[in-house]
């Protein structure tokens, strides 16, 4: 068994690291009078303009119907590949769809498919494909192996499938999917940013605008929507959900084979391939590099790590707060609805609005990425510190906390935290489509210049970052037999 001391061990040489990376992170504001837009967006959410009905139950239909058939193609799809996820290539390839944000996803399919419901559902389908089939897999991988060495030879994979893996580890399957439905709600309305009919198009509108009373309407509808979810969810009623999202949203798109052709063969292929340079390559690479995949990399990595530290002292700071073994019924309830909200709202739109009071940088980036990642972390630890036994003489208040609560907690925040930060990488990068330069901001930047061949160069290094990153947190959590927490990924 790993001592206490190794993974202390570990959570100081990450806090040394983030400290080391302060000097690149700029953490500076350029807002003249933030506390000024700060007032004015806090009496929008106090007193909203309620738009025109139907446009608010188009957006918040919009979002439903691509976050459903999103999460459901990606659950087929990953269930697929966790049939063989045994298989080296398999996780490899599940690794790199997951290691691609939808919003770069919705953008390459955005070129082939234009503004369509289908680029919106392939965007949010395929990395959650690659999540699904690891997450199912790994479930496949720890369950009970004595019913399926009691089979005789000759099964097939897909009588194990149906009358010994899907039983056996239905109950934690469903579980998660109804957790990534969450998220796909979340993607679903980020997807709005970039132009596609959900929530996030008009809140990206308004709040940009400075329409905050109108642009309440729609946020407190995604919030309602997302806090909501153990509600309306059913299994039972998933079927009827998904015919309504495929009748009101049916995923279509006019396909023109000519320039997806064009794109596969010639747009996407380096420059100075496209004309036979083969000695060109690497002075094209080694520019792209220098200018924009390397400081991109730095920024990523920078904000990232400082990033996860802060969302590990806000974790370890909120998670009491939700347990009845502290604080009162009232405060319980505030840092409840706390937590519900900041993890319902997508890192991308906190980090949008922060940088609208703070003005563009690091700072509002940090800010959302720990916030939401912090309440996410809290709220699974504060349930786990509801189920502990204590002891009758068990000591009170900062005592109970520092003695008893956290040492035997420290070990499930570990794993949530490493967890967690394979998510910081792929937030981290797609926030530089705010103006931030991580990798984000110049995959956008290729995208929207037309030069597919470095947007295609720069998704492949945020892919390797994200499935490098992947590995690391993988060995360092089997190193320290932290085990399987599969529901934060």
């Amino acid at each position: 068994m790993i001592s206490s001391a190794s993974m202390g061990r570990t959570s100081l040489l990450f806090v040394v690291v983030a400290l080391l990376c302060l000097p690149w992170a700029d953490f500076s504001t350029s807002t003249v009078e933030p506390w000024f837009e700060l007032r004015r967006l806090g009496a929008g959410l106090l007193l909203p303009a309620w738009p025109d009905v139907s446009v608010l139950l188009s957006a918040l239909f919009n979002t439903l119907a691509f976050a459903l058939q999103g999460v459901a193609l990606g659950a087929l799809l990953g269930l697929g590949l966790a049939c063989s996820y045994r298989s080296a290539w398999v996780r490899r390839l599940a690794a790199g769809l997951r290691a691609v944000h939808e919003l770069f996803w919705a953008l390459l399919f955005m070129q082939l498919l234009g503004l369509s419901a289908l680029a919106g559902v392939l965007a949010i389908a395929l990395p959650y494909a690659g999540t699904f089939a690891k997450i199912y897999g790994e479930l496949f991988e720890e369950a009970d192996p004595a019913p399926e060495q009691a089979l005789p030879a000759g099964f097939g994979r897909l009588t194990r499938l149906i009358y010994l893996q899907l039983p056996l580890c239905w109950r934690q399957m469903a579980t998660y999917t109804g957790y990534r439905l969450e998220c796909g709600i979340r993607s679903s309305a980020v997807l709005g940013f970039i132009g596609l009919p959900t929530l996030g198009y008009h809140l990206e509108s308004l709040l940009r605008q400075g329409y905050y009373d109108e642009a309440a309407a729609f946020f407190y509808a995604l919030v309602l929507i997302i806090a909501t979810l153990r509600w309306w969810l059913r299994g039972r009623l998933v079927p009827v959900y998904l015919l309504a999202a495929l009748l009101w949203l049916p995923p279509v798109a006019s396909f023109n084979w000519a320039l997806m052709a064009r794109f596969f063969t010639e747009d996407i292929i380096p420059a100075p391939l496209r004309t036979g340079d083969w000695a060109g390559l690497w002075p094209w690479w080694a520019a792209l590099w220098q200018q924009q995949a390397g400081p991109g990399l730095a920024n990523t990595l920078v904000l990232a790590l400082v990033s996860l530290v802060v969302t590990g002292a806000l974790a370890l700071l909120w998670f009491p707060t939700i347990s009845r073994r502290f604080g009162n019924g009232i405060s319980r309830s505030a840092s409840h609805g706390w937590l519900v909200l900041m993890r319902s709202l997508p890192e991308y739109l906190l980090a949008f609005v922060g940088m609208l009071l703070l003005g563009p940088g690091m700072l509002p980036a940090m800010l959302a990425l720990s916030l939401h990642n912090g309440a996410i972390i809290a709220h699974l630890l504060g349930h786990h510190l509801n189920t502990l036994s204590l002891r009758e003489d068990a000591p009170r208040g900062l005592n109970l906390y520092f003695f008893e609560v956290l040492p035997r907690l420290y070990r499930a925040f570990m794993a949530y935290s490493l967890y967690r930060f394979e998510n910081l990488i792929r937030e981290t990068a797609i926030l530089g489509m705010l103006g931030i330069p991580t990798l984000g901001f110049f995959i956008d930047s290729a995208f929207s210049e037309f030069r597919f061949d470095r947007a295609m160069a720069l998704l492949l290094v945020c892919a390797w970052l994200n499935i490098v990153v992947d590995v690391l947190a993988r060995r360092l959590r089997q190193r320290l037999h932290l085990g399987n927490r599969a529901e934060v990924l």
